[in-house]
């Protein structure tokens, strides 16, 4: 028994060493692999993070407009054309080239009440705070910068305070955002439009003194005094509403304004009346007296009634509906160059009886002289009406319409667009017609004003006329 023990150990021996090579061939032990032991000898030790450098200073900036600015650094200039959403590495030194803001820009907001004196400072009663609000931290600033009454920029007194070079205010400065957001940008695109608005505006007076002093104003009345037969061109900073002689007129939206024609009625008396917080002063004024014969045949076309109901409804419908804006492009001119037969508001009387008022001047010229626009319109009725005859009314915007009668031929027709000087007609002598002439007039709101306001200039240039006095 003993014998055949010894004999079993040789065997075990060389099982545990079969079993160990196996081992090593494999590369694993009962200690971890051998590839580990290697991979952990072969690991660099980690190496030291770089420093982080520190955030780049920026010394100045400018907006030049609304769009473009630059913000200088000790290193170099980057520069936005989006009002500061995005920055890029400026190509030369732009704060040499645009060290000033855009003078247009400047001008057009001198021409606002309230507005900022000079484009960079500040509407606010503190123009240049040594902090400013963003979000629920207040965060000092080395410069602001408002370009317009709402819009401006600020530099952080330190740059980790904020993402972007610059911050960005929409409201006067009340809140302020770090770099361009939504809210933003549509803000600066309104003021844009806004500033289009006041140099679209700014173009219609005469100078831009003229400008400054009628923009400028909450309410302005142009001109501030007018004569029954005259009209009233009135400017206010605000929509809203006019009550005048019983009647409402509206105010209604033009470049930076809110207008509307104040038709002074031969039935206005003369006075002073309260027209938001100005005073228009209506003085008196004599017309002369004109008498008239005429066939009883022509007599009698005024007995047709039904007629004449049936064009006015047209003419109504045709002055009911005028365009939303001042189409004129420049001074009206006269129709045509003709002879003054009859002068605005002459009291007519026919055969020896009162006739009418005669609202309008007629200007005699050889039948077929061809008849200009006075200004730029849209032909709202070209028709033949029984007492007028061959008649066209053009609208020029804002409830003012010309009308021109009698005509002998019609060149436009209802709808069309026409410029100033275009040919529309020819003088002839149709309808209620004592022989051939142009019968001319201006409607405000549908009621007519005096032709001679208009000749060689525009209701924006209208000035304060030297008053007649009254005679007797």
């Amino acid at each position: 028994m003993k014998s055949k023990k010894r004999r079993q150990w040789p065997l075990l021996a060389g099982a545990c060493l079969l079993a160990a090579c196996a081992v090593i061939v494999i590369g694993k032990s009962p200690f971890g692999s051998f590839s580990s032991w290697n991979a952990v000898k072969d690991t660099p030790a980690a190496a030291t993070p770089a420093p982080t450098p520190p955030p780049r200073e920026a010394l100045e900036f400018r907006m030049v407009d609304l769009d473009r600015g630059w913000v200088k650094y000790a290193d170099g200039i980057e520069a936005t054309e989006d009002g500061g959403g995005q920055w890029q590495p400026a190509a030369g030194d732009v704060a040499a080239d645009e060290k000033a803001v855009d003078g247009s820009l400047t001008e057009l907001l001198s021409l606002e009440a309230g507005s900022v004196s000079a484009v960079g400072s500040s509407p606010n009663p503190n123009p240049n705070p040594q902090t400013v609000t963003l979000g629920a931290a207040a965060l000092p600033v080395k410069q602001t910068q408002f370009l317009t009454p709402r819009i401006g920029w600020a530099l952080p007194a330190n740059s980790k305070d904020a993402k972007n070079p610059l911050l960005v205010t929409a409201d006067g400065g009340q809140t302020w955002v770090d770099g361009m957001t939504a809210e933003v940008k549509d803000a600066i695109l309104k003021e844009k439009k806004h500033l289009q608005q006041l140099a679209k505006e700014r173009e219609l007076y005469a100078t831009k003194e003229a400008a400054k002093g009628i923009m400028s104003a909450k309410w302005k009345l142009v001109p501030e005094s007018a004569a029954p037969g005259d009209a009233v061109l009135v400017r206010h900073d605000e929509p809203g509403t006019i009550t005048w002689l019983n009647k409402t007129y509206t105010l209604q939206p033009y470049g930076a304004g809110y207008f509307t024609y104040l038709p002074i009625s031969m039935s206005a008396k003369p006075g002073k009346y309260p027209i938001g917080d100005q005073t228009l002063t209506i003085v008196p004024k004599k017309f002369e007296t004109q008498y008239l014969k005429v066939t009883s045949e022509m007599e009698s076309m005024k007995q047709d009634t039904a007629r004449i109901a049936a064009d006015q409804k047209k003419i109504d419908l045709a002055r009911s509906k005028s365009e939303p804006e001042f189409l004129f492009s420049g001074p009206f001119v006269k129709p045509i160059e003709g002879i003054l037969t009859t002068p605005y508001g002459y009291t007519r009387y026919v055969n020896g009886k009162y006739d009418s008022a005669h609202m309008a001047v007629d200007l005699a010229a050889k039948e077929g002289t061809p008849i200009k626009a006075t200004n730029d319109g849209v032909v709202a009725l070209a028709e033949s009406l029984y007492l007028t005859g061959n008649s066209i009314y053009l609208d020029h915007g804002m409830g003012l319409f010309s009308q021109y009668a009698h005509l002998s031929e019609l060149r436009v027709k209802t709808g069309d667009r026409v410029k100033q000087g275009d040919i529309i007609g020819l003088v002839g002598t149709t309808g209620f017609s004592t022989g051939p002439h142009l019968h001319f007039t201006f409607w405000a709101h549908n009621v007519q004003v005096n032709p001679d306001l208009f000749w060689n200039t525009t209701p924006f240039r209208w000035v304060q006329q030297a008053q007649a006095k009254p005679k007797g």
